[in-house]
């Protein structure tokens, strides 16, 4: 064979999930004799090798990754969090441990969350790297440390990290700009409202923005872009103070999940019937803005995958020894009035979905055992 053989080589050979294989490879209960003796002989057919982590981790009680993640001001990090538990149980259940370690603010406990998941000798540690330069000698220590590191949403360059799984932040920003200059026929004056510049996927979506509208619109104006730091108080201030000092302003572009402090203010302004808004993420308060037209359309960043691919590469290299990519980038989806009532009724099937996993594969687990 040309590649190494992995779990889930052997997996898909034999019809069973990768928890199966992992279980019956390194003796843990739950698992029929039967079953137990097909890994082992398929095992042996393809070759298969376990590295040395894997060795390591089968001698463990747990594997224990640690999630550090902001709080959030709407359900975009609850998602998140969802779909790396969701990932977590599919893959390996009994064997993983998550310890979440949650930050209010951009910027407030995040080396400390951090500091906390180093001390406790966790297996691997999946970020959002808000301040990536004062995570740089953590993630530093994580590497020296053999301490795998994936951030999700947002990229920390050269800190030796593992991967980065996020959307594509170009295509988002880019987009926005097209449908923006679309709606309002190439003409007009518009601004951008993100957390922080120092933030990889902010400053991206914002330079991609811009020079989309420069080169398909050279007629429309780009005011500087504002910060307000994930802070709703701040965002609906400098927007109040934005739409005073331009109220010619023809649309905004939300970058982040912080939209409805900006409606808010546009509102109070009596300038939101004459402005087209496009904003980023779905959650329940911004669904009746899009029914309204308030909201012309919103970038959608598929949280809860970019949560299930974080741990997914995580897993697959702490178990396997390999990365599968150390960049995975996810394509964002366009919901506007028209298809909105389609990805409500997915967001409905996936959080169903998650609330019934532990039970079926504990059903698939007895069946196994008993069969």
């Amino acid at each position: 064979m040309n590649r190494k053989v992995k779990l889930l080589d052997i997996a898909q050979a034999l019809g069973v999930s990768t928890g199966t294989v992992h279980r019956a490879l390194h003796n843990h209960h739950g698992v029929s004799p039967m079953t137990k003796a097909r890994v082992l002989q398929m095992a042996k057919t393809l070759r298969y090798r376990p590295n040395l982590a894997a060795r390591y981790l089968s001698s463990k009680r747990n594997l224990r990754i640690s999630v550090n993640t902001l709080q959030g001001t709407t359900s975009f990090w609850d998602e998140v969090r969802a779909g790396i538990g969701e990932e977590a149980r599919a893959l390996v259940m009994e064997n993983v441990e998550i310890e979440y370690r949650t930050y209010p603010r951009l910027g407030e406990g995040e080396e400390e969350a951090f500091e906390a998941a180093l001390k406790a000798e966790v297996d691997g540690i999946i970020t959002f790297p808000s301040r990536p330069q004062g995570l740089h000698s953590w993630m530093r220590r994580a590497s020296r440390n053999s301490i795998p590191v994936v951030c999700v949403a947002t990229d920390a360059p050269h800190t030796g990290r593992l991967a980065v799984v996020s959307i594509d932040t170009l295509a988002s920003g880019s987009l926005a700009a097209d449908l923006m200059g679309s709606l309002l026929r190439g003409n007009g004056k518009v601004a951008v409202t993100l957390s922080a510049l120092a933030i990889t996927e902010h400053a991206e979506k914002c330079k991609a923005f811009e020079s989309t509208l420069r080169s398909l619109y050279p007629q429309m104006h780009v005011e500087e872009p504002i910060e307000d730091h994930d802070v709703e108080s701040e965002a609906y201030q400098k927007c109040r103070e934005l739409f005073s000092k331009h109220p010619d302003l023809s649309g905004v572009y939300v970058t982040t999940e912080a939209s409805i402090p900006v409606l808010n203010a546009a509102r109070d302004a009596q300038m939101l019937d004459r402005m087209t808004v496009i904003t980023t993420d779905l959650f329940p308060a911004l669904v009746p803005e899009i029914r309204s037209r308030a909201v012309a359309a919103t970038i959608y960043q598929r949280p809860r995958t970019q949560g299930r691919m974080a741990f997914r590469v995580l897993h697959e290299f702490v178990m396997e020894g390999e990365c599968p990519s150390y960049q995975v980038t996810l394509a964002p989806h366009l919901v506007m009035r028209g298809n909105l009532d389609f990805f409500l009724q997915r967001q409905s099937q996936e959080s169903g979905t998650e609330r019934s996993v532990r039970l079926q594969s504990t059903s698939s687990e007895l069946t196994e055992y008993f069969g």
